[in-house]
């Protein structure tokens, strides 16, 4: 039985291992940001690391504002970044 857990980033193939978070995943990747901030369009990935900051929130199978930190990566995810609130404002 393989650890090696398959889910999308934007429609791209990535891994991930039983278990991550899907923070952990994006940055083994080599995605560093995967949200824009609705003021000023900055990029964010991973600030604190704990749920605390929502930097990293994410949309993960449809479902806006998901903290990446600490969500677990799934088989099949389809993990996109997100812009803004995430609702298209």
């Amino acid at each position: 039985m393989s650890d090696e857990i398959r889910f999308t980033l934007d429609g791209e193939g990535m891994t991930a291992r039983t278990g991550q978070s899907i923070a952990g995943a994006l940055i083994a990747g080599g995605a560093m940001s995967w949200r824009r901030t609705r003021f000023d369009d900055r990029p964010r990935g991973v600030f604190c690391g704990i749920g605390a900051c929502f930097d990293c929130l994410i949309t993960v199978n449809g479902e806006a504002n998901v903290r990446a930190c600490l969500a677990q990566v799934r088989e099949g995810d389809r993990v996109e970044r997100q812009e803004g609130t995430g609702y298209g404002e």
